[in-house]
C-alpha cells in the first residue's frame, strides 16, 4: 500500500467563493467517501496540495521508456505507475507491481491489465519481494509504507536503476499534532538516514531532492476523509476518539478559511553496480 497525500490539486480554486456545511455534516460527508484506490480527485474544490519541483511521474515515464523490464513496489491503485506508463515512449516487455492491500490490487490489476502488466499481492510485512535476483533493471515506489531498499537491490540487474519519491519524516505534522498534541520529532537527519540504507543496501546514490510542499484543507469533510484514507497519520484516528479536537479543527477552518500543513517529500535516485539498467 503506497503513503499518498497527494492528487488533491485544484487549479485555479477559489477559496473565497465556497461554503461548507456545518460540523455534522462535514463529519458525515466525510466518513462516507470510500476510502479504496488512491484516486484524489474527490478533494478537489476541498483541499489542494503543492507538487515537488522534480515531477516524479515525468522523470518515471523516461526511464520506463528504457527499460526492459520493470516493477513498482507498493503501487496502490496502479494509477501513478499506470500514468507513468502512458507517458513512456515504449513500454517494457516486463511490467511487474506489487500491492499489499486487496481493494488495492484488484484497482491496479485493472490499471495496468492495457501495459501488459501483473500485480503481486504480498505481505508488506514479509521478508521477500516474490522475484527472483536480478530480474529488473529498473524499480520505482511513489511513497510506499516502508520500502525494502536491500530487497530492491537484490530483484535489481546489475546497472539496474531505482526510483523513488517518499513521504518524508514529519510530514503534515501541523495536522496530527492538532489533533494529538505534540509528538516525538524525528525530521532532524532524516535525508543522511535514508541515504544509509540505499549504500548500506549495496546500492550507489545518484539523486537525492527533499522538499516541502503546502498542504491546505477547505472543509472538515477533507480533513475526515484524508485521515480515513491515508490512516498512517493519526494511526488510531476515528471520528468518535477525536469528535472534540475535529470541532476545534473544524472551528480554525470557519475563522481562518482554511486549515494549512506541510508535507515532506524525497526523491532518492540509485543504481546497482555494474552496467546496463534503465
Amino acid at each position: 500500500m503506497t503513503i499518498d497525500a497527494t492528487g488533491f490539486e485544484a487549479a485555479g480554486f477559489d477559496a473565497a467563493g465556497f461554503e461548507a456545511a456545518g460540523f455534522e455534516e462535514q463529519l458525515a460527508e466525510g466518513a462516507a467517501v470510500p476510502t479504496d484506490g488512491w484516486d484524489f480527485s474527490w478533494f478537489a474544490g476541498r483541499a489542494t496540495e503543492e507538487r515537488p519541483g522534480w515531477g516524479y511521474v515525468g522523470l518515471c515515464g523516461e526511464r520506463l521508456g528504457r527499460a526492459g523490464a520493470a516493477l513498482d513496489v507498493d503501487t496502490g491503485g496502479g494509477e501513478v505507475f499506470a500514468e507513468a506508463l502512458g507517458r513512456a515512449g515504449r513500454v517494457p516487455a516486463v511490467v511487474r507491481a506489487t500491492e499489499g492491500w486487496a481493494p488495492n490490487h484488484r484497482l491496479a490489476a485493472a490499471a495496468l491489465a492495457p501495459f501488459g502488466g501483473e500485480v503481486a499481492l504480498v505481505d508488506t510485512a514479509g521478508p521477500r519481494l516474490p522475484f527472483d535476483d536480478g530480474t529488473f533493471d529498473l524499480v520505482t515506489s511513489r511513497h510506499p509504507v516502508s520500502f525494502p531498499y536491500r530487497e530492491a537491490a537484490r530483484v535489481l540487474a546489475p546497472g539496474g536503476t531505482l526510483l523513488v519519491q517518499e513521504v518524508g519524516a514529519g510530514s503534515n505534522r501541523a495536522l496530527y499534532e492538532f489533533l494529538m498534541g505534540p509528538q516525538e520529532n524525528h525530521d532532524a537527519g532524516y535525508v543522511d538516514a535514508l541515504r544509509a540504507r540505499v549504500t548500506g543496501a549495496g546500492l550507489d546514490v545518484v539523486r537525492v531532492e527533499d522538499a516541502l510542499t503546502r498542504v491546505e484543507f477547505f472543509a472538515l469533510a477533507a480533513v475526515v476523509h484524508f485521515l480515513r484514507k491515508v490512516l498512517w497519520t493519526v494511526p488510531d484516528f476515528s471520528v468518535d476518539r477525536y469528535r472534540e479536537r475535529l470541532r476545534a479543527l473544524h472551528d480554525h477552518i470557519e475563522e481562518h478559511g482554511s486549515f494549512v500543513c506541510h508535507s515532506r517529500r524525497t526523491l532518492l535516485e540509485a543504481r546497482a553496480a555494474g552496467s546496463g539498467g534503465a
